[in-house]
Parts: C-alpha cells; structure tokens; sequence
C-alpha cells in the first residue's frame, strides 16, 4: 500500500498528512521528523522524506504499526502545497486545445510550436495570492465576466536542478497533482495598447486574480504515476462535462518543460510546473464561470478536486 501527501487543518495550523487507505496520518508525528510538520519541509528533505513515508506504509499496511490515523472523512484538506515557490504554467501545450482555439478564431489548425522548432513556452501563477484547497469558493474578480476553466496537471517539484537534461528531467519531480489555471479571458488583452506593443497582453489580470490556482486533493509520489504522459484528465462545470482529453495530447511532454525551464532559472523544491490544459474550456464554446458553479477535475490514478464559485 502505497501514501498520498497532503496537507490538512489541526486547529489553527496547516499539517503535513500521509493519506494510507481511507486514513491520515500526521506526518511528523508518526516519522519523528519535526521539519516534516508541512509538505514544503518535506519535500526540501526529499530523498529521505520519500523513503521514510513509504516505510512507514509499509509498515500500517502489514500492522506492524501502532499509529493512530484520523479518517479522511473528517479531516479538512488543504492545498497540498502551501505556498508553491514558483507556479510556472505552460502555455498552448495540448494538440487538441491548440486545434479548439484556431477553430474559435475561424481558423484552421496548423502545425504545433514544436513542430516549427520553437521551446515550450510558460508563464507565472502567483503563489499565496493564488493557490486555495479543496472545497475552496473562489470569488470572481469584479474586473472580469469572463473567467474561465483549465484542468491541468502539476507536476512538483522535489530537488534543486539546473540546466536538467530532458532524460533525467523527470528525476527531480517529487509526485504529481491538479491543478485549475483559473483564467480571466476578458482581462487578458490592453486594448489600447496595439497587438504589436510588448506590454499589450495583461498576464497578472488574466491569471493571477485571488484564487486562481485551485490545487489538490494531495500529492501522489511520482513512483506510483510511472508514465505521467498516459493518463486520462478530464472537468466537470455542474455536474456537465467540459474537458475530457488524455496527457498523450500534450505538444511539449513534462520532461522537456522542466528541462528548458531549468535551462533558464534554477527549479526548487515545492516549485510546481502546470503542464497545460486540453480542448473544452469555455472560451472555446462562449461560456463563463458564474457565481454558484460547481468545478469538479479529475485526473487518473490522482483522484478528483472540487471547488465552487462564490
């Protein structure tokens, strides 16, 4: 049996939590490591951090522990990272969303960035500004009606790495979880600013507005995905569903985004990399996130994250 890592409310304080079967476990309790109270702490202490929870699986699921768990029922889960360093996103990365967007602007799909040579491209999410849990109700920000939803998944990241090369790339990510690249279409341009200005696309209005980043429901070890380029993704807007597409449909696969990221900045632990969202989000079809929403994302062998629109 493997563990899933997760933070979650003890009083007025954020915990790090290992989730064993339907259980949780306090993370610094139950390996005596206080540094390992929060998930940032642990994954600053990685390679060892990983190897001590798994033993400690191990060891509930053949009960050879004593450790006492609290149901995951009753625990109130937070944003599995809590805050991300860095929050880089790329940009126009699944085939199929690529094809919905030239579509939308009558055009026809042409070849992908990769295709014509280009490197995968990213953005910046902010962090602590951005980034709410499970359950979370997002207030729209009042300068948009046009706020939009993209399931994506994040990979995080667990070691300190430069200049990565794309075959060992993969090495420095810690585990995987989702994320929703909440993004404010109708603030994403500066009108009278001209398409060919340098400051004409207003990146901080469009993607960083107060809760932006919905993240969770926790952190599965990157061992227990094996290839994070063959699993189903898909979102739900009330119940109705808007995204269902595969990671295979991405243009630039993980390892060459942390790799050309790494050849730019150095990536740290607890940094996360939003790998891109697939075809069906609503400026694709005019359709809007609106007060009272329910957003449901789900990737496989990950689990589901909710949240609402307040």
């Amino acid at each position: 049996m493997s563990y899933r890592l997760l933070s979650f409310k003890s009083g007025n304080e954020a915990r790090a939590g290992l989730l064993i079967g339907e259980q949780v476990y306090d993370a610094a309790r139950v390996t005596g490591k206080a540094a390992w109270s929060s998930v940032l702490g642990a994954l600053h202490d990685w390679p060892k951090a990983q190897r001590e929870f798994a033993a400690f699986a191990k060891r509930i699921s053949s009960g050879r522990s004593k450790a006492k768990g609290m149901p995951l029922a009753r625990v109130k889960l937070l944003a599995p990272v809590l805050y991300p360093g860095n929050i880089y996103c790329a940009g126009a990365n699944y085939t199929d969303h690529m094809a919905e967007m030239a579509r939308a602007q009558g055009k026809e799909p042409g070849p992908t960035m990769k295709d014509l040579g280009e490197k995968p491209w990213h953005f910046v999410k902010t962090s602590r500004s951005s980034v709410v849990g499970p359950g979370a109700k997002v207030k729209l920000p009042a300068y948009s009606q046009k706020v939009d939803w993209e399931v994506e998944l994040a990979a995080v990241i667990g070691r300190t790495v430069k200049d990565v090369s794309v075959d060992k790339a993969l090495a420095c990510v810690a585990g995987y979880t989702i994320a929703n690249d909440l993004s404010a279409r109708d603030a994403m341009k500066r009108d009278k600013n001209p398409p060919s200005s340098p400051f004409h696309y207003d990146w901080v209005s469009q993607k960083c507005f107060e809760g932006s980043c919905p993240l969770g429901p926790w952190i599965v070890p990157a061992g227990d995905i094996g290839d994070p380029h063959r699993l189903g993704i898909r979102l739900w807007v009330n119940g109705e569903l808007m995204q269902d597409s595969h990671t295979s449909k991405l243009i630039f696969d993980t390892a060459e985004q942390i790799a050309m990221l790494s050849s730019r900045v150095s990536l740290h632990p607890g940094d996360l990399v939003l790998t891109g969202t697939p075809a069906g989000v609503g400026m694709g079809r005019g359709r809007f996130l609106k007060p009272g929403d329910t957003v449901k994302l789900w990737i496989e062998s990950i689990g589901e994250l909710a949240h609402s629109i307040a």
